[in-house]
């Protein structure tokens, strides 16, 4: 338990992020803690490098809406101070404090006041007899031996309150590095791609490492690690693990075709202006936004909601079924109504909102649908020009 926020044995896969404020300004590190709560982060860790910062950690941890994680590197007595301050975890960097006497003083500690320890390795700063070791670099295998012997030492003070992370800036290693502990310890583990860079590629590095493991079942807390805005990380995290199924949906999940000749609205701009509108608003609904009628509604019929355009108006269906056409201009705040409507009422009550007008709306999508295929056709795109072509180079070799 970090706080009253249950980690591994079974516990829904949680969220953290870290704050960037001098932990010392409490009211600005606040600030951002409610930030980071409110896109989801369900952990938040605050660095402690400084006794100022350990003050700072008395006032921010009464009135933190999450538990609060203090990040501790170099000095053991920031740990100490840290607990005297309240704090629901602390992080420990087994690569920076290596005195085994401090290292148990710290679970000793910790153990008084069952508050659990995460071992935090980090493949840019394993201890310099480890690097030796494994040939000067880092890998997996160290990264992996340098959580097992801080796990010797709490487990010599009899402290078992642990979680651990190997992260690395490397994708494949950090996943190696992750499978390999995973295999020697049932202790809960903390993902992430340490140093991962600013988004969008920081973003897929870390996608990429989490996901895979999260596929394997291996891993039970996440933190995106990028050089942005924290709540980033923190929204970034959350969509992962609903995206994945691994947390209830909170938010709408938009999804919208790639467009193709066949569109007749600007797919690109429309789901754009959808995502804004819907924002931060709390609809976990799937709503679906397509280029055009022909295929739209049935490809994205297991939405809750979606908008086809079709002849310059927008189809609004729900659940697959047409319920309305509205002006193309008004497409995006029809899927804001209804979408609020649907998340009150349900999915049964919107279609019978519709009742009215859903006989309409069957036929004008038809009528759209046959008037778009007999202006672009099936091969919208003319893909058969360029088979035929490939059949005739085919051809003239032979």
């Amino acid at each position: 338990m970090v706080g009253d926020v249950a980690v591994g044995g079974g516990a829904p896969l949680t969220v953290q992020s870290m704050t960037v404020t001098k932990t010392a300004d409490h009211e600005a590190t606040l600030r951002q803690i409610y930030a980071l709560a409110a896109a989801g982060a369900d952990i938040v860790r605050c660095t402690c490098n400084e006794s100022a910062a350990a003050v700072g950690l008395a006032r921010i941890v009464p009135r933190s809406p999450v538990p609060i994680v203090a990040d501790i590197h170099h000095q053991y007595l920031r740990a100490l101070e840290a607990l005297e301050a309240g704090v629901h975890c602390l992080r420990l960097n087994p690569g920076n404090i290596r005195n085994p006497k401090h290292i148990k003083a710290v679970a000793r500690e910790a153990l008084d006041r069952q508050v659990p320890i995460r071992i935090g390795v980090n493949g840019g700063s394993l201890h310099p007899d480890l690097y030796a070791k494994y040939g000067g670099k880092v890998t997996p295998e160290a990264m992996v031996e340098s959580a097992q012997q801080e796990i010797a030492y709490f487990e010599e003070v009899g402290f078992d309150l642990i979680k651990i992370s190997v992260k690395a800036s490397s994708v494949p290693l950090m996943i190696e590095a992750y499978r390999q502990l995973a295999e020697v310890t049932d202790y809960p583990l903390h993902l992430g791609v340490t140093e991962a860079g600013p988004p969008p590629i920081g973003t897929l590095k870390s996608t990429a490492g989490m996901a895979t493991l999260l596929a394997e079942g291996i891993g039970d807390t996440i933190r995106y690690s990028l050089t942005a805005d924290p709540v980033e990380e923190a929204r970034a995290g959350r969509q992962l693990l609903e995206v994945m199924g691994l947390r209830q949906r909170k938010n709408v999940d938009l999804i919208a075709c790639p467009s193709c000749g066949r569109a007749e609205v600007d797919v690109f701009r429309i789901a754009q202006d959808a995502m804004q509108a819907f924002g931060e608003r709390e609809l976990p609904l799937q709503v679906a936004v397509m280029g055009c009628v022909v295929n739209g509604p049935g490809e994205a019929r297991d939405a809750d909601l979606g908008i086809a355009a079709g002849n310059k108006r927008g189809h609004l269906f729900v659940k697959g079924e047409n319920v309305m056409v509205v002006p193309e201009a008004e497409m995006v705040d029809t899927l804001i109504e209804w979408a609020d409507f649907i998340h009150t009422h349900g999915t049964q009550a919107a279609l019978a909102r519709a009742s009215s007008t859903r006989q309409a709306a069957r036929r004008a999508a038809a009528q759209d649908r046959e008037l778009n295929l007999a202006q672009r056709g099936l091969d919208a795109n003319n893909a058969s020009v360029a088979i035929s072509n490939i059949r005739g180079i085919n051809r003239d070799a032979k």
